[in-house]
């Protein structure tokens, strides 16, 4: 992950460690964790961020029809290892042209899911789960469970849902608005970690959403 390190919670350029803190600092939200995206999608990018992956990395499995996945990120350095990540991937609009989609598995407090959701986070916030769940996906792989995810208030021009995945927060951020319908489609979730997982992903072109 090779991108210049932003804060996971605003676009803002970190001060990296030096002398007298290990931490990368954020002028805004103080001690953070590195976020970086991966600069073109493919096999090396993946393999970056699961090398260190302490959460998930999530990709619809089987994907449908014309979807594609158009970039990584990771939030993490050597010293704490990934402790959030994000698979970004493009599918067929509804009403035509291209949906993206993505996929943010993170330790509490990182903050990555929220800020692409559009809220002030780091986490979705009290009562989000009061009702009943909008969607639920199905995980595969030997640690399957179906996991409940609810809709939150997100910026006008996506969706944004959230929930609970293997003690770590599953955040599903959709633009536009309207592609929420998009989750239908996406009802199994594959953890790449999974031993003995070898899934030939196709790739698209570089993805805009995960970038500061």
């Amino acid at each position: 992950m090779k991108a210049e390190a932003s804060c996971p919670r605003c676009p803002r350029t970190l001060r990296p460690p030096d002398a007298r803190t290990p931490d990368w600092t954020c002028a805004a939200h103080g001690t953070v964790l590195p976020w970086r995206p991966a600069a073109e999608p493919g096999p090396a990018a993946l393999a970056a961020v699961l090398a260190d992956a302490r959460v998930p990395v999530w990709v619809p499995w089987p994907l449908p029809a014309g979807w594609l996945v158009t970039g990584f990120a990771a939030a993490g350095d050597e010293r704490t290892g990934v402790r959030a990540a994000a698979v970004a991937l493009s599918a067929p609009g509804l009403l035509g042209g291209r949906a993206d989609l993505v996929l943010v598995a993170e330790e509490p407090g990182v903050g990555a899911g929220a800020r692409l959701a559009g809220l002030r986070g780091p986490d979705p916030g009290a009562g989000f789960h009061a009702a009943a769940p909008h969607v639920k996906l199905d995980v595969a792989g030997p640690r399957a469970c179906a996991v409940p995810l609810w809709a939150v208030a997100a910026a006008p021009d996506r969706a944004a849902y959230v929930g609970e995945a293997l003690g770590d927060w599953l955040w599903a951020v959709l633009w536009p608005a309207d592609a929420g319908m998009l989750l239908l489609e996406a009802t199994g979730l594959l953890d790449l970690r999974a031993p003995g997982i070898a899934v030939d992903l196709p790739y698209g072109p570089l993805g805009p959403r995960l970038t500061p």
